[in-house]
Order: C-alpha cells, then sequence, then structure tokens
C-alpha cells in the first residue's frame, strides 16, 4: 500500500468514522483504491455501490475542506460511477 493511500485512509476514517451505509470506493488514479462501507474505512478493490474517480491532489483537496465535491465533479475532476445518491452522500459526510 502506497504512502498516499495510507494517508488518505486515516484522513477518510477521521471524516467517516462510522463508516457509511452503503458501498464506496475511491480510486485515487496511479496510487489505488480505498473503500468505505459499514464496516469502515479500508485500503481495498472490492466491488462498490458507487465508485469514485480522482487525481490523488483533487481528494486530498476536497479531504481538507479546499474543494467542494460538487465543484470537483461538475468541472471533471472528479468522476462519479453508480449511485450517484450514494456520492451526494459522501460529498456531504466529506465536508
Amino acid at each position: 500500500m502506497s504512502d498516499v493511500i495510507s494517508t488518505a485512509v486515516a484522513a477518510l476514517a477521521k471524516k467517516l468514522p462510522d463508516g457509511f451505509d452503503g458501498v464506496a470506493k475511491f480510486v485515487l488514479q496511479g496510487e489505488g483504491s480505498i473503500m468505505v462501507d459499514p464496516n469502515g474505512v479500508r485500503a481495498g478493490d472490492d466491488d462498490s455501490d458507487v465508485t469514485l474517480i480522482a487525481e490523488p491532489e483533487v481528494f486530498q483537496a476536497m479531504l481538507e475542506g479546499e474543494m467542494n465535491p460538487t465543484t470537483a465533479f461538475m468541472t471533471g475532476k472528479l468522476k462519479v460511477e453508480g449511485s450517484m445518491g450514494l456520492a451526494m452522500q459522501l460529498g456531504a459526510a466529506m465536508s
């Protein structure tokens, strides 16, 4: 597991300490994937209800509150595959 993924897992776990009601995957291009589900946050590449794809810098900016997830999506910096409803819930939880 890359340092980028390890750091992102820790940061996302702080934002979502109780996990998430769905199954979501964050793909950090060139680094790996992070899974978020009712059990918490971990590195992984399992099947998911929603997949969010972004460059590591975009993901970091969203976690730090420097970039709104909706803005990232609307400007093409964040791609969403699967349930848009779950993606919106995740965006709200990360803010």
